[in-house]
């Protein structure tokens, strides 16, 4: 069967697949496009396992609301490049829209459940875009929250926070609410705290912490004589230091560090009269803990050169 150049956008318009591609998978298929769309999908499952085994640590962090529903999503890709692609984002909001809808209860869920406004499900659908895109890409990990929240990506989604308050209805409506929950989410960007508070803190880390300080004073010439029973006392003195750069509440406000960021939720509170608190919150970073790939520039040229 015959296929027109017409066929061969149609097909590219459908699937998302390049031109060249888009031409080999009708001549595959005879001109047939119901199965050159078949092809180019298996294609699409073969290239996702070629390339699976290699590296993605570059990609977005993309944020998510509807109504109470709020989705902080990474999805990664080998290259920053392709992270800034328009098909890439638009995936990856696509997949943070099904995140909000169907409530999965881990990764490995959602990727078998259908993508939103999709028949396929989420994983076929990064199978394609594997094949379009080339590289290898990953779905690694989602938080999802129902209640009062912000949202803040960063740097086209190097980082992204989503914060959680407990206030009414009529209060988060209110725009002064609204510069409040960005001015956290950017604190939280910014600050990168691991706690909310500190009793958020675990007893095994605030010991450690403990046992750091000691160790450090004893290291001191001029503390190294005082009883442990001295030096205890001292180290919970500046245990403060510490609950003011690991914790939220305690941390100086970044736009007027006069102020805790605990203080200064309470003074916005008291000009709208209503209670406002920071109930949880979730920083993720693009590829954090992920090894990345070293590339070896003078080796690659030297290659080249040979």
């Amino acid at each position: 069967m015959a296929f027109t150049a017409k066929d061969v956008q149609d097909l590219r318009a459908r699937t998302g697949v390049g031109m060249m591609d888009c031409k080999k998978a009708l001549v595959e298929a005879d001109g047939d496009i119901e199965k050159a769309v078949d092809f180019l999908r298996e294609r699409g499952l073969a290239a996702a396992a070629k390339k699976a085994g290699r590296i993605a640590a570059e990609g977005a962090v993309v944020a998510y609301q509807a109504g109470d529903t709020a989705v902080l999503l990474e999805v990664n890709s080998e290259t920053d490049f392709v992270a800034k692609n328009a098909e890439f984002q638009g995936f990856a909001t696509k997949v943070a829209q099904t995140v909000a809808e169907t409530n999965p209860a881990d990764v490995d869920t959602l990727l078998v459940t259908a993508l939103a406004g999709d028949a396929r499900t989420v994983q076929e659908n990064l199978q394609d875009k594997v094949l379009s895109i080339g590289e290898n890409l990953k779905i690694r990990r989602f938080y999802r929250a129902e209640g009062i929240s912000s949202t803040y990506i960063h740097a086209g989604g190097s980082v992204g926070v989503l914060v959680l308050f407990e206030t009414d209805a009529a209060t988060a409506a209110k725009p002064e609410f609204a510069a409040l929950g960005k001015d956290i989410a950017m604190q939280i960007a910014a600050m990168s705290p691991s706690y909310l508070d500190a009793a958020s803190v675990p007893a095994d880390v605030l010991q450690h912490e403990k046992d750091i300080l000691v160790a450090q004073m004893k290291e001191d010439p001029k503390m190294a004589g005082k009883p442990d029973a001295v030096l205890a006392k001292i180290v919970e003195g500046k245990v403060g230091k510490y609950y003011s750069e690991a914790t939220l509440l305690a941390q100086p406000y970044v736009k007027d560090d006069s102020l805790t960021v605990e203080k200064y939720v309470a003074s916005v509170a008291k000009e709208l009269g209503a209670p406002i608190a920071i109930a949880a919150f979730v920083r993720y970073a693009k590829g954090e803990g992920i090894e990345k790939r070293q590339d070896d520039f003078a080796a690659e040229i030297a290659k080249m050169t040979a």
